[in-house]
């Protein structure tokens, strides 16, 4: 015979059943609130989508500034790599209601494989459309391969406290053989070819392979320097013996130095040098879609990592 239910057994069932009660209503609005966000951003991204579609067919139909932005360092595996900057830049100069092309660089330095590969391209494409000036507009900072692309342009400017220059090449690496040796740690390398890993940061540093590494980079150095010569002549001021040392000046200083060749912002120069003030941005992006999957996809991991420190406190994911 089942022995009646006690006073505590009974208030704890009903605590149970009003507990999963409670929790199947958050969950279903939870879920209800979570496919109200997702319609409203898709409809939001289509709208968008289609109304910048929209807006650039319509400013691609009469006299304009036709922008490229290079923001970041220059290298193959950054935003700012030289497929996307040529492809952006022939786009540019191709559209017949382009008055001109401005490039707007943002740049610390960079690979000077990538910059190289923009400043042949430029000088291509002037060749190819004589009638269509290129201007160089430097941001907050040109430097190094930043300043290495702008140099292939009819003109370069920069604002007063802009920071531009720093025509050298640099390398650096670590050296870590004196703390194996006090940590009790034996380096295994094996190589085929004396100096195969003269950059190996764990390994002794030999006079010769440094000497050697200094001549790629004076070489390296030079071209650099020859680029420059090329790009801006006798705007130069060739009697300053820093101009290739490696240090950076502010606009107003690499006015004076000939590296630019006057002051103003993009919209300056599209108004007042170009006079085409209309500004159409030709840089390639990823897709409004691309961006918004990759930043859905964070937030749902957010959301995962979320779920998991509330269902077990003791866990943590960092």
């Amino acid at each position: 015979m089942q022995e009646p239910e006690s006073h505590q057994e009974k208030w704890l069932s009903g605590f149970m059943k009003e507990t999963f009660k409670e929790q199947k209503r958050t969950r279903r609005w939870g879920i209800f609130f979570k496919l109200l966000t997702f319609t409203y951003l898709f409809v939001g991204l289509f709208l968008f989508m289609n109304t910048g579609l929209l807006d650039k067919k319509t400013a691609t139909q009469v006299e304009h500034t036709a922008m490229v932005v290079v923001n970041g360092v220059i290298a193959a595996d950054e935003d700012a790599n030289a497929n996307s900057i040529v492809s952006s830049l022939r786009a540019a100069f191709k559209d017949e209601h382009s008055k001109a092309v401005m490039m707007v660089i943002n740049s610390p330095s960079g690979s000077p494989v990538q910059a190289g590969y923009v400043n042949d391209e430029i000088k291509r494409l002037r060749g190819l459309y004589p009638e269509k000036k290129l201007y160089a507009v430097i941001a907050e900072l040109g430097a190094s391969g930043g300043y290495y692309m702008a140099v292939a342009a009819d003109e370069i400017y920069a604002d007063k406290a802009s920071l531009v220059g720093s025509i050298g090449v640099t390398a650096s690496g670590f050296g870590f053989v004196d703390l194996m040796k006090k940590v009790g740690v034996e380096r295994r390398h094996y190589t085929s070819g004396e100096h195969k890993a003269f950059l190996d940061p764990f390994s002794p540093a030999k006079e010769e392979e440094g000497e050697f590494w200094q001549g790629v980079l004076d070489s390296t150095h030079q071209q650099f320097i020859k680029v420059v010569e090329e790009g801006r002549g006798d705007r130069l001021v060739k009697d300053n013996k820093d101009l290739y040392s490696g240090l950076i000046w502010n606009g107003e200083q690499a006015l004076k130095m000939g590296l630019i060749d006057g002051l103003g912002s993009p919209g300056y120069v599209a108004r007042e040098v170009i006079q085409a003030e209309e500004i159409v941005d030709y840089s390639i992006k990823p897709s409004p879609l691309e961006s918004f999957t990759e930043s859905l996809g964070l937030s749902i991991g957010e959301g995962v990592a979320t779920l998991l420190n509330s269902s077990n406190a003791s866990m943590e994911l960092r």
